[in-house]
């Protein structure tokens, strides 16, 4: 059973584990998704955005075509707000950071067709990708080698972060699609987790926020 972060006649907020689908893939396999899951509690919940199925986190589900074309217009026009926090391996260096510390990757992106679902830096033919990061602290319990960066991706591309990330020398702990398999196995999971999310209601324009705790920031 789902419990909401929030609930009304828009939209529902939920927090999606680590290792579920997003929306249905292929086969029986692919049936269960936490759309799935909330459409048997409300069914006229529609999607609107995505997370990749290793990463956990805030998901908003609009309540109703109409909701869903205000919210799918709001992320196109990157008018939500997304932080995402992250353990990454080694001690990224900061360039040209601004004056809260907010650094940019800003690395064109596309499809690896021969090894799909991997995306990779294409300076010829990627489209344009830009992520903010920060560090906010030692890697916690086991992954101690490691940093805890607080991510906004300003762009929404497929596995940004991820690539980002990796293509800087310092891939997400527990990415078995870009980190060295010593790293992909250092964790059960994979460490990324949309934490925050921010955006104005589709019904009367006012501004809602969630946050949802990372919960490997304590070493578990």
């Amino acid at each position: 059973m789902i419990v909401p972060l929030h609930l009304d006649d828009w939209l529902v907020v939920a927090d999606k584990p680590a290792g579920l689908l997003s929306v249905a893939g292929r086969g029986p396999a692919g049936e269960d998704c936490l759309h799935a899951r909330v459409r048997r509690q409300w069914p006229d919940a529609l999607v609107v955005h995505r997370l990749d199925m290793a990463t956990s986190g805030l998901m908003v589900f609009a309540r109703g075509i109409e909701a869903q074309r205000t919210l799918s217009r709001a992320f196109a026009s990157r008018e939500v707000g997304k932080r995402y926090v992250a353990v990454v391996a080694g001690v990224p260096r900061p360039w040209d950071p601004d004056a809260d510390g907010w650094s940019v990757i800003d690395l064109p992106l596309a499809a690896d067709w021969p090894a799909r679902p991997r995306q990779k830096v294409d300076a010829a033919h990627g489209r344009p990708s830009l992520t903010r990061w920060r560090a906010i602290g030692d890697a916690p319990g086991p992954w101690g080698a490691g940093t805890l960066l607080e991510l906004e991706p300003v762009t929404g591309r497929s596995h940004q972060l991820r690539v980002h990330l990796a293509a800087i020398g310092h891939p997400v702990v527990g990415d078995a699609l870009y980190a060295p398999e010593p790293l992909a196995r250092a964790a059960t999971r994979l460490l990324l987790h949309a934490e925050r999310l921010a955006l104005a209601h589709p019904a009367d324009g006012r501004r809602l926020s969630w946050r949802s705790g990372a919960p490997f920031r304590e070493g578990g």
